[in-house]
């Protein structure tokens, strides 16, 4: 906690009694003893605090790890056996397919060990400690110190308290801010750089829904993928693959329930939560809301649609995009349903609401107002100066960087710094550096794919952006191609050394900086870029350092002013734990959903024309004939997934639920609809967390899969359908909506990953 007397009224607000509600939250596991326990017993927890979280002995944070620094995973073997998400493992999936050998299609299960796949470059970071290193890193700081200095001091102990803690590069370590610089805290991880792909799923059952089912309910998706994570012989991590490493033994792995779950139980997620912006001012979604989600939508859709022309007419391109297919349109439908959200619950009005009453209570006491003063008045203010500038940020990321060749020629720019020196090793180490992002770079890409979207794109940005904020290259476009951004395209895509892997092969043999001054995409690269450095960044940065300040002192007058409400903070990729029950919920008028569903749902949504609803043949067969083994539930009903009202976001994708007793019993993979503006505000009606069940993960790698080696390396507990079960609750009809509402089959869409978070 923070210890200066300038923040006294913050500290008692703390420190008062206050129930934290069960439902909204991402929790740092340090603090749960304290904020968090007696409440998460009442909800069903059978754990202590130290079982949870516990630095000297094995607890559950040291069976989950960061996968990637972008999915969640769980050891579910005291071998190193990690369970995660198909969409999470669906890049090193497609990595190792080929239209000969289609993993990706096909489904794979490794025999044996030898047969597991390695990934270069794929990570787990498992959490060692975290400490709150708030009043080490605020020491001194008063609300007289120099907003520039403050930032400056913080920086710098950010890094030593870091640097610190790495022991010489033993350890991963960082200190994140939380409440928006108002606490810190140091998180320090192992990495193991030796992660195997074990087994996955046929894509139609790791992604069954595709965009059509992607971030709804109900779902019937198993969306699971396995690796397992190696060590060195004496269980320390590697950097990468090494022949003599072995199987990591864990301090902890999951013990996998097969009691299943009803209504009311205890769920607890434990994963690594992206992003949430929970104390985002009005100002900053109302901007959203207008100008950043609609842009991005814009733009993603341009993109998709042209990728999903070449990809359907090519099996090899299908392949190739379908990883980057799948990033780009999970996104691209959440922006949609978040917008369409933040307009039904009045999000905007909500926090306007708030703001004025934090006014108020500002206003009423001339201490607050010294220590608060015009906070709400200067974000309103730096987000009216930002919304001046926000589009060409935006269409700097999601058109100029949407296209592929200018994201290779991006990766240029260190060795064109270095020729232009004179430090030949500096040369080198860039060529170097390069030769492995080309080779990835150029395994999964279409020049001429690519140059459609490079003139769709960036013709939007010519046409949508404000020409005085556009990059000198739109007037070469506009003087010497008539304002045609295809005719400027074949020109550079005719031209550029960037378009194949060939040339840039023969450049980096022999590179010099003349040579990419005189290349078409790196000069549009660098127009692009050198615009926006000029003329965007030093207006936003400047806008945006004023609410740095702004923003810091909002949420602490929000924290002071709410002091009977306990806050976690929001997400950040950091190790988080939310807390609730299995529960159904209304989504609309007319329209109630069941907390989950059942194999029969997926042969309701079987349409063998749709790709996004294809089942196989063996799986339709044992769905037909109920061929569900020790997985089904009391009534030989095959449970697929089930829902919770727990917090989460990106990121928590591959997240274990977790019962009251520590056990296994779902993989969190999405949100639904109607909650889609949870990373902005949260919804305790709507806000549901997706997950499929854990039975039928296991039922899919055994009985459809044939791998039931997998399983057996597992520690199976509670081997039975769930005892307290209601019937009714159980039959097939409850698979669905509970009302009489159609589902949609038949209508094709686009092929996607159901990514969800």
């Amino acid at each position: 906690m923070l210890k200066r007397s300038w923040l006294k009224g913050l500290l008692l607000a703390l420190l008062l009694p206050a129930v934290a509600r069960a439902d909204e939250g991402m929790w740092l596991p340090l603090l749960v003893k304290r904020l968090n326990h007696a409440d998460m017993q009442k909800k069903g927890l059978k754990l202590t605090p130290e079982e949870i979280y516990d630095v000297n002995n094995a607890s559950l944070k040291d069976a989950i790890v960061q996968l990637g620094g972008f999915c969640t995973g769980e050891f579910v073997s005291k071998e190193g056996l990690l369970l995660t998400n198909h969409h999470c493992g669906y890049d090193a999936i497609q990595s190792h397919s080929t239209t000969q050998n289609n993993i990706l299609q096909n489904g794979f299960y490794a025999q044996t060990r030898a047969d597991e796949k390695a990934n270069p470059g794929l990570f787990v970071d498992i959490l060692v400690r975290m400490e709150d290193v708030s009043g080490k890193v605020l020491e001194g700081i008063t609300p007289q110190t120099p907003e520039a200095e403050r930032t400056q001091l913080v920086q710098q102990r950010q890094r030593e308290l870091a640097n610190a803690a790495k022991e010489n590069g033993q350890y991963v370590a960082y200190v994140r801010d939380m409440f928006a610089g108002n606490e810190f805290y140091l998180f320090v991880y192992q990495r193991f750089g030796d992660v195997r792909l074990v087994g996955a799923p046929p894509e139609a059952v790791g992604k069954f829904g595709g965009d059509t089912d992607n971030w709804m309910w109900p779902r019937h998706t198993g969306d699971f993928s396995l690796f397992r994570v190696y060590a060195s012989k004496d269980n320390k991590p590697t950097a990468g693959f090494a022949a003599d490493n072995v199987p990591y033994i864990p301090k902890k792995h999951l013990p996998v329930s097969l009691q299943g779950v009803s209504e009311g139980d205890f769920s607890m997620v434990f994963g690594f939560p992206g992003r949430t912006q929970r104390f985002l001012p009005a100002a900053g979604l109302q901007m959203t809301l207008d100008q950043s989600n609609p842009a991005r939508i814009k733009l993603r859709d341009t993109r998709l649609k042209l990728w999903k022309e070449d990809m359907d007419r090519d099996p090899a391109l299908r392949l190739a995009y379908a990883s980057k297919y799948a990033s780009i349109a999970n996104y691209w439908k959440y922006f949609i349903g978040q917008n369409e959200g933040m307009k039904r619950l009045k999000t905007v009005d909500q926090k306007k609401g708030e703001e004025a009453a934090l006014a108020q209570w500002i206003a009423a006491d001339p201490a607050r107002q010294q220590q608060y003063g015009t906070v709400l008045q200067d974000i309103n203010q730096a987000y009216e100066g930002l919304r001046q500038y926000n589009l060409s940020s935006q269409y700097v990321n999601e058109a100029a960087f949407g296209t592929e060749i200018l994201t290779l020629a991006s990766r240029m720019m260190p060795l064109y710094q270095a020729l232009k020196g004179t430090d030949k090793a500096a040369v080198q180490k860039a060529t170097e550096d390069l030769k492995e992002p080309v080779a990835e770079h150029f395994k999964d890409y279409s020049a001429a794919t690519d140059k459609k979207v490079f003139a769709a794109l960036l013709g939007l940005y010519m046409q949508d952006v404000a020409k005085e904020q556009q990059p000198d290259v739109f007037q070469t476009v506009q003087k010497q191609y008539g304002g045609s951004m295809p005719k400027y395209a074949d020109y550079v895509f005719g031209n550029s050394l960037l378009t194949s892997k060939a040339k840039v092969e023969a450049f980096l043999a022999a590179p010099t900086a003349a040579k990419l001054e005189a290349d078409p995409a790196f000069k549009t690269f660098q127009s692009v870029y050198s615009n926006y450095l000029q003329n965007i960044l030093p207006k936003t940065q400047a806008l945006q350092a004023s609410l740095v300040r702004a923003n810091r002192l909002y949420v602490a007058a929000l924290r002071q002013k709410n002091a009977n409400k306990v806050y976690s903070p929001d997400a950040n990729s950091t190790l988080r734990l939310s807390y609730g029950t299995v529960r159904a919920y209304k989504g609309r008028d007319a329209v109630q959903y069941n907390y989950y569903t059942t194999g029969q749902g997926i042969l309701e949504k079987e349409d063998n024309t749709n790709p996004e609803f294809v089942v196989p043949a063996k799986q339709s067969q044992l769905l037909q004939a109920k061929d569900f083994g020790r997985f089904a539930d009391k009534n030989g009903t095959l449970p697929v997934a089930f829902i919770t009202d727990n917090d989460i976001t990106g990121g928590n994708s591959g997240s274990p639920v977790i019962n009251g007793r520590g056990e296994l019993i779902g993989l969190a993979f999405d949100g639904n609809w109607e909650a889609m503006t949870g990373d902005l505000a949260y919804d305790p009606d709507l806000k549901r967390c997706i997950n499929a069940d854990i039975r039928y993960v296991l039922w899919c790698i055994e009985k459809l899969g044939g791998a039931k080696h997998i399983v057996d390396e597992m520690t199976i507990v509670n081997n039975g359908p769930n005892p307290n079960a209601s019937v009714a609750a159980n039959t097939p009809a409850a698979d669905a909506k509970s009302t009489k509402v159609k589902v949609k089959t038949k209508k094709k869409k686009p092929e996607a990953a159901s990514a969800g978070m």
